[in-house]
């Protein structure tokens, strides 16, 4: 330890321009992602509707649904009555494997 007034004193470590890079980049980001949040924001008022609109088109959209179910309803049925009708066309194939299964069983047992 030195006892002279007037040396120099030990000089303060220099700050790397790493972490003063990596706050001013955490800055930046917390700016832009705040701006992008207050224009969200700002964006998303919706302008009011009155009753007098609101009805109809409620009134027109549940009649488009109403009609879209109906459609797909019939659909489904068209589709079920086509597979009833496979169904039956191959039933007798279906019963003739069943018989000649059973038969191949009962000489395979013996």
């Amino acid at each position: 330890m030195s006892t002279n007034l007037l040396s120099e004193t030990a000089a303060a470590p220099a700050v790397s321009p790493e972490p003063r890079g990596l706050f001013t980049a955490l800055a930046a980001t917390a700016m832009l992602a705040l701006r992008n949040y207050l224009k969200r924001k700002a964006a998303s008022k919706a302008e009011l509707v009155s009753r007098a609109e609101f009805c109809p088109e409620m009134l027109a959209t549940r009649e488009r649904l109403h009609s879209n179910h109906l459609s797909i309803l019939e659909k489904l049925d068209a589709n079920h009555r086509e597979l009833l009708a496979a169904l039956e066309r191959l039933a007798p194939r279906t019963n003739a494997l069943e018989a000649g299964f059973a038969r191949l069983d009962e000489r395979t047992r013996k």
